[in-house]
């Protein structure tokens, strides 16, 4: 089975394979600003990248990912002037939030997570040859990039620059502008009074990078031997197998990456372009002035799983608008209830003695490499999401079926648990731990059931009650007592 993903260039699914048929993929995927918390939208993205990385793990390459911080453009120095802070002190709380908010959705790290502030000399190095090569030019605030000497400039975005009207300048000194204005942009800016404390002094003059070429610099650093001896040398050059993002980094952000890579190193950057969707809130764009931002933490806080949340992030496919409300997140939490349900009662039937005997069941066997199948089989189609996770509930409900009958033997759970381990590193949301209750709600359980030895039915309505306040909903069977997580 091959795997085929759509190209944002080319606008069509192609065959994936990396560069000159290695088995290593190199690549690279547009990281947070770190002037605040990220939110649900910009993690909607990330876990899309996490999905990317985790199937072609599951497909059997290696991955260098390599995920920038940016930590310096307008709004970071304009918020630690504000506080009267330097940049790495107001960024380094965000990035350590980051940090632990992706290690909350389970989402893999990169193998490199390069800082703009730590590849200024980088940067410099490639604008010289921009300079140099006549794609760019000095003025009297900066040096800029000039659109027009680079003539396949809007390829990425499918846009005529002829017909995007021009900024009144020919350039623009902000760190963004706006889809509809076409303008130069710039590659280093002179410092100002505004800039305060915050420049570098190099040969090109005190000033600070513009936003575009951090991440030329830090993808030829970190994916290329552009960098790798003490010199600098652009032979070196191999294009990039990926480069992702959102979809409102196409224009202009991916758009410039490409014009002052490929017109510095004089090769293709990126071989495949790939771009999540927006996320929405109640079918509106998420805003704090709409009152419908969250962040992972707001959610959390609401009493709903890091899990669940993952969960819905990821079952919308990436280049679909995912409308985000409380609804389909509870909808996503019962889902994932039901998978997780399975198996638990998986992990009980290979432990239990009296199934230990019974014959495995060929016709379970078949179903349990179909899925394997099925669900990869629809990965390989541009990451089809939705029918990856129709082919996975669809085995979960036989499963459910069969055990609840008791003709699954121990040795076909052992399987089917190996079956869900193998999607579940792609997905990441489910957990096969025997126990994965806290201690406290643990120790709860065992008093109760200390109390029903006892006959002490009391004291076991009591603690049930409590559990249940406390999201776990235990049931009595005649085999004895069940937990599983509550449905909110």
């Amino acid at each position: 089975m091959v795997f085929k993903v759509f190209s944002t260039m080319t606008k069509k699914k192609e065959v994936f394979a990396p560069a000159t048929g290695e088995n290593m993929v190199r690549m690279y995927t547009c990281g947070p600003t770190i002037y605040n918390f990220a939110h649900i939208g910009n993690f909607r993205t990330y876990l899309f990248e996490d999905l990317l990385r985790r199937f072609l793990k599951f497909k059997g390459f290696a991955v260098k990912q390599v995920m920038n911080l940016t930590d310096v453009d307008d709004k970071i120095i304009r918020d630690s002037q504000q506080q009267n802070i330097s940049l790495r002190e107001f960024t380094d709380p965000y990035a350590t939030a980051f940090f632990e908010d992706i290690k909350t959705l389970h989402i893999e790290p990169a193998e490199v997570y390069p800082r703009a502030t730590e590849h200024i000399p980088e940067m410099i190095t490639l604008i010289k040859v921009l300079l140099e090569k006549g794609f760019a030019y000095k003025t009297e605030d900066g040096i800029y990039y000039s659109i027009k000497k680079f003539k396949k400039y809007g390829r990425l975005a499918h846009i005529d620059p002829a017909q995007l009207k021009a900024a009144a300048s020919g350039r623009v000194r902000a760190d963004e502008y706006d889809k509809e204005g076409l303008a130069d942009f710039a590659l280093w800016k002179f410092w100002d009074e505004k800039d305060g404390q915050v420049f570098w002094d190099t040969e090109l003059g005190r000033g600070r990078p513009g936003w575009h070429i951090e991440c030329s610099a830090m993808s030829a650093k970190h994916l290329t031997a552009v960098f790798d001896n003490t010199g600098f040398e652009k032979e070196n050059f191999t294009a990039l197998d990926i480069h992702t993002g959102g979809v409102d980094n196409i224009f202009p952000h991916h758009e410039n990456e490409i014009a002052q890579s490929e017109a510095c190193f004089g090769e293709k950057f990126v071989r495949y372009w790939l771009h999540s969707e927006h996320l929405l809130v109640d079918n509106k764009k998420m805003s704090k002035s709409e009152g419908n931002f969250y962040t992972l933490r707001d959610l959390i806080a609401k009493g709903f799983s890091p899990s669940a949340i993952r969960y819905l992030l990821l079952s919308t496919h990436y280049r679909a608008k995912l409308n985000f409300t409380f609804e389909s997140l509870g909808a996503a939490t019962a889902g994932l209830d039901r998978l997780q349900e399975c198996v638990r009662l998986l992990l009980e039937a290979q432990e239990n003695s009296a199934l230990q005997s019974r014959p495995s069941l060929p016709v379970f066997a078949r179903l349990r490499d179909g899925v394997l199948r099925k669900f990869e089989r629809a990965l390989d189609d541009d990451l089809d999401i939705s029918k990856a996770l129709a082919a996975l509930f669809s085995f979960v409900s036989t499963t459910n079926g069969l055990l609840a009958k008791g003709n699954l033997g121990a040795s076909d759970a052992t399987q089917a648990l190996d079956a869900l381990k193998k999607v579940n590193s792609v997905l990441g949301v489910l957990s096969f731990a025997h126990n994965s209750l806290p201690s406290d709600l643990d120790e709860l359980i065992h008093q109760r059931e200390l109390a029903r030895n006892k006959k002490d039915w009391q004291a076991s309505d009591c603690l049930r009650d409590e559990l249940l306040a406390k999201g776990v909903l235990v049931e009595d069977t005649s085999s004895g007592s069940r937990w599983k997580w509550a449905k909110k």
